[in-house]
């Protein structure tokens, strides 16, 4: 059982503990407007339901970790990825569709949409930004001349592993921020320098001890998983390396079928041997990107890429 006084931020239970139920709201419309450009601030926001689908039968089901609409129209997706996944960029694309899809009406309609956002709480360095010190991306659609094109798309990811400032060295409500979301569960009090309604309520809603005992055993499963995936894989990717090409790809792959089992359940034979096939690239691709698996659907959409 966890000693810490207040929850990881990190894990799933933490951050939609914080971010994503009715009565925290204000939390996370104050960590949207220090992320969001100034003509979006948001002023109120209704949770929606987070889990789309398409417009057809083939069309892959969406589940974001949080969905959420401002009162002036603006749609929101928030999310928390722990590690790098394979396509995670064109995840972000796909999933911002959904809510660009639902938007249109009935009979005749001139095609006006609202803003959508999908903003990225990453706990990974995207491979073509590992020397680049930019902690927060703003990306939207430009033209040839870098103007923008369209301003109503807009893709914000947050770099965590780059933010390195001590406590002491906070500048800014944003650095504060990002400092909470990396340490909030290594704290033992609430420093002076997070002082402010705002922090004193995470703080409050963030204290394991106030937990119920159902909502402490959550927290302490969401942990367990966060902590025991992230060791597994890294230590498996590190071991593999050491111990020579295919004594690693054997041992990458028997681990990642056990993670597998643990995450969606029993594999299929089917499934079981296209993972049996991959190589040990692969293996680690999936190693990562099985962290946000749900069902085994995940896996075969993952696998069928």
């Amino acid at each position: 059982m966890t000693r810490d006084r207040y929850i990881n931020l990190l894990t799933d239970f933490g951050f939609k503990r914080i971010f994503g139920s009715e009565p925290n709201k204000d939390l996370l419309i104050d960590f949207l407007n220090v992320v969001l450009p100034a003509e979006h601030r948001v002023k109120d926001l209704t949770y929606r339901n987070n889990e789309n689908v398409g417009n057809t039968t083939i069309d892959r089901k969406a589940i974001f970790d949080i969905y959420c609409e401002s009162e002036s129209g603006e749609k929101f997706i928030v999310e928390i990825q722990k590690a790098k996944q394979n396509y995670f960029k064109d995840r972000s694309v796909y999933y911002s569709t959904f809510l660009i899809q639902e938007q249109a009406e009935k009979g005749d309609w001139n095609y006006k949409l609202a803003a959508v956002y999908t903003v990225g709480v990453l706990d990974f360095i995207f491979d073509d930004h590992k020397d680049d010190p930019t902690i927060m991306h703003v990306v939207e659609l430009k033209n040839q001349h870098c103007e923008v094109f369209y301003d109503k798309l807009k893709f914000i990811y947050l770099e965590l592993p780059k933010f390195t400032k001590p406590i002491d060295q906070l500048e800014n409500h944003f650095d504060k921020w990002l400092f909470l979301l990396k340490h909030l569960y290594e704290l033992e009090d609430q420093p002076a320098v997070l002082a402010g309604q705002v922090f004193e309520r995470l703080f409050e809603v963030a204290e394991i001890a106030q937990f119920s005992p159902v909502e402490r055993e959550s927290y302490e499963n969401s942990l367990k998983y966060y902590r025991d995936l992230k060791n597994v894989v890294d230590t498996s990717r590190e071991e593999g390396r050491e111990e020579g090409r295919e004594e690693g790809v054997q041992r990458e792959r028997s681990l990642i079928l056990r993670l597998l089992t643990r995450r969606v359940g029993e594999l299929p034979q089917q499934a079981r041997s296209q993972v049996e096939s991959l190589s040990l690239e692969q293996l680690e691709n999936l190693g990562e990107a099985l962290l946000d698996f749900t069902s085994l659907d995940d896996l075969q959409a993952w696998l069928a890429e």
